[in-house]
């Protein structure tokens, strides 16, 4: 589990960077769908493990990062313009989601901090396309400069994944 859903951030992370920067938009396109579903699909591995230790408010936000990524996902081979609401919605996920893995001291701090730092971002990116600007996904410098700071993210969660450095649940309280 821990290898694949590392994958699957890893593919998200490589090709979401490389679709922002594909020369059209069928190759966008093909990134960004292809990245979407490699984390959706991280995501829900990681939610059926993180539930399974015990830690039900990270397990909650790998799930609520999967509904935003749907949303995402469904707007990649959009004209970017058309697939800002559902963009801003998944942004909107995507914080909700970042705050609730990264709040539970279950992931190193360093994972903790960009994961805080990434929520606050597209936190911003959200509020400001519910306000009505004319944001789309490869605006700058919102959300254009929240890419790497979240694909650090990933990275650190690959990286806690891979050096098994996520900590133990505390035991369930007696009911």
């Amino acid at each position: 589990m821990r290898v694949s859903a590392s994958v699957g951030l890893a593919l998200g992370g490589i090709l979401g960077l490389a679709g922002t920067f594909a020369p059209s938009e069928s190759l966008r396109g093909l990134a960004w769908g292809i990245d979407g579903l490699a984390l959706v699909a991280a995501s829900a591995l990681l939610t059926v493990a993180f539930l399974r230790a015990g830690h039900d408010l990270v397990a909650s936000g790998f799930l609520i990062f999967a509904v935003g990524q749907g949303l995402v996902v469904s707007g990649a081979a959009m004209d970017l313009a058309r697939s800002a609401p559902s963009f801003g919605a998944g942004a909107g996920l995507w914080a909700v989601a970042l705050i609730l893995i990264s709040i539970p001291p279950v992931l190193p701090r360093v994972a903790r901090l960009l994961g805080v730092l990434s929520a606050l971002l597209f936190t911003i990116t959200a509020l400001m396309i519910f306000g009505g600007s004319a944001l789309v996904p490869t605006s700058s410098p919102l959300p254009y400069f929240a890419y790497p700071i979240f694909v650090a993210t990933l990275g650190a969660w690959i990286w806690t994944l891979l050096s098994d450095r996520v900590e133990a649940a505390p035991p369930p309280d007696a009911i």
